[in-house]
């Protein structure tokens, strides 16, 4: 399994609870002192996420893929939300199992999110299985705000804390839980964390929702407010390039 992203706050969580779990798992980084952030046996590889040239040895024999990077700065949005599932879809040459964290609020129109949101239409238009998440306000939780919910349809716009929030450890659960799980796959949702205990069994959660429609590039009960005819020709160029990954 090998982690996107891997080096930030969720990324982090993911690796550790991977290794923990017996997965063998992967930590791209740019930086190879990096290194030190992950438990010890975690194998490291150095790439550049964004470039599909740099992760030949990143990929080989990958058969789960989960995508933890992202940011809201505009001006880097494209390099960091889409520039990396492009280069991973690219430089793929067997299917993988994909989980990708994009935001809740996704579909609200920003740079940031717009980019995060056609960072899902690549993954969807791939043909491969993925499960995509869109967490709340990380670490935002209450003491007892651990019971996980997740939506559909992306209706919670306040661009605050009161839209949900969940802890960065259980967005990495989340995560990880979707590469294993059959009930989790061609999936999208938003996750947040309510008043209750944690839930030790994610399926009966996976298997209420509903899976994105077939032959579509956007989520189930997602707003149409984004259309393919406005879309920038390099991307539209992407999306049908990306249909013909293995």
């Amino acid at each position: 399994m090998l982690v996107i992203g891997a080096s930030g706050s969720i990324g982090r969580h993911v690796v550790a609870q991977a290794f923990r779990a017996g997965f063998e798992t992967r930590a791209l980084v740019r930086d190879p002192s990096q290194a030190s952030l992950f438990p010890d046996g975690t194998h490291v590889v150095v790439g550049d996420p964004s470039r599909a040239d740099t992760l030949g040895d990143a990929l080989a024999g990958a058969t789960g893929i989960v995508f933890t990077q992202g940011t809201y700065r505009d001006e880097d949005a494209e390099q960091v939300n889409y520039r990396p599932v492009r280069a991973v879809l690219d430089a793929l040459n067997i299917p993988a199992r994909i989980a990708l964290m994009t935001a809740l609020g996704v579909t609200k129109p920003t740079p940031g999110h717009d980019w995060k949101r056609r960072g899902e239409r690549l993954v969807r238009a791939s043909g491969l299985p993925y499960t995509i998440v869109r967490p709340g306000w990380f670490d935002y939780n209450e003491p007892d705000e651990h019971r996980l919910v997740m939506l559909q349809g992306d209706r919670r716009w306040a661009s605050d804390p009161s839209d949900g929030v969940v802890s960065r450890a259980q967005i990495a659960q989340v995560l990880l839980a979707s590469l294993t799980s059959e009930a989790a796959s061609g999936k999208t949702f938003e996750l947040v964390a309510e008043q209750g205990r944690a839930q030790d069994d994610l399926d009966p959660l996976f298997t209420s929702l509903r899976a994105d429609p077939n032959g579509t590039l956007d989520a189930v009960l997602d707003r149409d407010n984004m259309p393919f005819d406005r879309e920038p020709s390099p991307v539209l160029a992407d999306l049908e390039a990306v249909r013909r990954c293995p």
